[in-house]
């Protein structure tokens, strides 16, 4: 009952969800059970790059959720899919135990050629899978609020956070770039053997998570849904349109900035978690600043504010990108910089935008409930 109220009124999430469900069951049925010879067989890579892609699609809804709806354009949210990965690969390092180059049961290879004498504290505890998983929400959660407890306390907003955002981003890829860091330096980490004792490169274990990345990216929408739908929406959604009016009517505004930012941040973090294991390394490339910039870019192109165009952008931008890297890599940032500028000056609502413009029968005006964007939805009157 509870998914049927959510997803009420939001037909295009309906319909998304819908295909991602199918695509969940259909895509792993496919590769383990059809033979490699027939047409309708999915081969081990393809499957793996939409699991790759349904992670950046639940890191799309990351980033939709505040600032399609509360108006927080973060720079810096691939450093929370970065720290979520990282987490992850640690668990994943400390798995392969003697089975490594140098055979060293308690040093992952690059600090056995770094000359360390012993694993550093921070890595104790990642050779539990409980412990890595509480790691993957709480190191990109705790850094969330802490930035933005500072930022949102000092009432940065706008482009302005935005720049620090980046700088944050672009902080930690220095920092993680460093061998004495601890985290493999310029290689990162790689080389994983298995998770919870399944070989990562088997079949069915790539099976098994690109299923569980589909069902994150469901769950993840529906909690961004019942987040958005709800009375603290109607509230965040005045932040955005009218952020000094809220804070008149009694809103604690920094408040729900910071608790809908980390829960950003965790969203992100596990969609780095998922993805690692998918794609076999984590090294300090992901902090990059383009990254993140890059990930904007798809919230744009599926449609900021609908929580399901995020989705779309993301498939739609990265299959772009996997075509044009194949064919001429070097054309691939020219591509991504035009298609920003054209979704800017021609489709501000992104490709759902366009879709629903052609929908319409009649001018009249749109009434979904999937995109709350103007400050005409009354600002709940606050508990004294």
């Amino acid at each position: 009952m509870l998914t049927k109220r959510l997803l009420t009124n939001d037909k295009g999430g309906m319909i998304v969800l819908g295909l991602i469900a199918l695509a969940a069951v259909l895509v792993p049925l496919c590769n383990l059970l059809i033979p490699e010879g027939s047409s309708f067989h999915i081969s081990t890579y393809t499957m793996t790059l939409f699991g790759r892609i349904l992670c950046f699609a639940l890191l799309a809804l990351a980033v939709d959720l505040i600032w399609g709806y509360c108006g927080i354009l973060s720079l810096g949210h691939g450093a929370f899919f970065a720290l979520g990965g990282y987490a992850m690969g640690m668990y994943l390092m400390r798995q392969i135990g003697d089975r490594g180059v140098y055979a060293n049961p308690e040093l992952p290879d690059f600090m056995v050629f770094l000359n360390w004498d012993s694993l550093p504290w921070y890595w104790y505890g990642f050779d539990m899978f409980w412990f890595a998983m509480l790691m993957v929400i709480l190191v990109p959660g705790v850094l969330a609020w802490v930035f933005g407890w500072l930022a949102f306390r000092s009432r940065v907003t706008g482009v302005y956070f935005a720049i620090i955002t980046q700088a944050l981003t672009y902080a930690l890829m220095l920092a993680f770039f460093r061998n004495a860091m601890g985290f493999g330096g310029n290689n990162g980490l790689t080389d994983f053997k298995d998770i919870l004792g399944f070989p990562i490169t088997a079949q069915g274990t790539r099976a098994t998570l690109f299923f569980l990345s589909a069902l994150a990216l469901i769950l993840g929408y529906l909690a961004c849904r019942y987040i958005v739908t709800s009375r603290m929406g109607k509230i965040i959604v005045s932040i955005r349109d009218a952020e000094s009016r809220t804070r008149f009517c009694g809103y604690q505004v920094e408040s729900y900035k910071l608790w809908l930012f980390v829960f950003s941040a965790v969203l992100a973090g596990i969609a780095g978690a998922l993805y690692v294991p998918q794609i076999g390394i984590i090294n300090p490339g992901e902090f990059s600043p383009l990254n993140s910039i890059e990930l904007v870019v798809w919230v744009a192109t599926g449609g900021r504010g609908t929580l399901y165009g995020a989705i779309v952008g993301a498939f739609s931008v990265n299959y772009l990108k996997t075509l044009f890297t194949t064919w001429s890599p070097e054309t691939w940032l020219f591509v991504l910089g035009g298609l920003f500028v054209l979704v800017t000056l021609v489709l501000p609502k992104g490709l759902v935008g366009l879709i629903a413009r052609f929908k319409k029968s009649t001018p009249a005006k749109a009434t979904t409930s999937d995109e709350i964007t103007s400050t005409e939805h009354a600002i709940p009157e606050a508990k004294e």
